[in-house]
């Protein structure tokens, strides 16, 4: 059975006139389950995160600056999200869901998060519309209770996984794979394990190539005994901060791609939504849809 983190929390409201409405997440479970893709049984709700898997990852200043709100103004400021105690509680949510997703996918092969994919967030500071990193908390909690020992970030968000990086440096139990637009945000990149910077525009045939490739390639250096896919959707033409040139059957396409190549090699696969910024919202929950639509085919739940 496919099972799938969501949580009402991830609907956090924002302050009236924020340009990034948090809609999507009450959106794509009622597409899901008008469209019969997926079952109300699949749903789970995470818990809150206990705060020692956040101090594994995340320094002890920063998060007690978090719950204090006491973040200097530019750090605060390089989130783009207002603090709120709301919003550090989406976050430890979304992060137990993803730790629970990982566990899910040891059991079934895969599991997903209707949120998720924070890798802007350092270890000492967030960025980007990212406080806590959920794939690194979640990363750690497997390592450190010795549920695997080789962990594979896939990162596809059109933004690179500076945060994701720079966590993992200097820890070869973690190979950060990230494919993103080399203009795009961060101006400053990090050094992943395995970066492939992409040109604007680019379109379905040439990615899904460079992506057929890398995933080739990552097969023969590694062995991952979990993979964590971040299925970002601003890789879409319509998406506005995107600037690359995917259609909806592209994207899907890539999703695809990945799922089965995670199927053939027995990898279990943790999915995070990441990022989504089309002018038209249907565009966006089509793509984050598909995802699970996607899921749902290639491991015939």
């Amino acid at each position: 059975m496919l099972k799938i983190a969501f949580s009402p929390v991830y609907q956090y409201q924002l302050p009236p006139g924020h340009r990034f409405p948090m809609i999507k997440y009450e959106l794509i479970p009622a597409q899901l389950l008008r469209q019969g893709i997926i079952e109300t049984n699949q749903f789970f709700e995470p818990a809150l995160l206990p705060e020692q898997w956040i101090l594994r990852t995340h320094c002890p200043r920063y998060w007690e600056q978090l719950k204090t709100q006491t973040l200097p103004g530019k750090i605060a400021r390089a989130i783009g999200f207002p603090l709120s105690e709301a919003l550090l509680h989406r976050g430890r949510v979304i992060s137990q869901g993803t730790i629970d997703c990982a566990l899910f996918a040891l059991k079934y092969g895969v599991a997903m998060n209707v949120a998720g994919g924070t890798h802007h967030a350092y270890k000492d500071s967030g960025g980007g519309f990212c406080v806590l990193n959920d794939i690194a908390i979640a990363s750690n909690y497997l390592l450190d209770n010795q549920l695997v020992k080789q962990i594979l970030v896939v990162d596809l968000d059109v933004h690179q996984g500076n945060g994701t990086a720079r966590i993992f440096r200097d820890d070869d139990r973690v190979f950060t794979f990230s494919m993103h637009g080399d203009k795009n945000y961060p101006l400053r990149k990090e050094k992943s394990d395995c970066d492939v910077p992409l040109e604007d525009n680019i379109q379905d045939e040439p990615y899904l190539s460079l992506l057929e490739m890398q995933l080739n390639k990552l097969s023969e250096i590694l062995k991952p005994e979990m993979v964590f896919y971040l299925s970002g959707v601003d890789v879409l033409a319509s998406d506005r901060l995107g600037r690359l040139s995917l259609s909806l059957d592209g994207c899907k396409a890539r999703d695809r791609m990945v799922f089965e190549w995670c199927k053939s090699h027995e990898y279990p696969v943790a999915v995070s939504m990441g990022g989504g910024y089309s002018k038209s919202l249907a565009n966006i929950i089509d793509a984050h849809c598909n995802t699970f639509q996607t899921a749902m085919e290639v491991y015939d739940f």
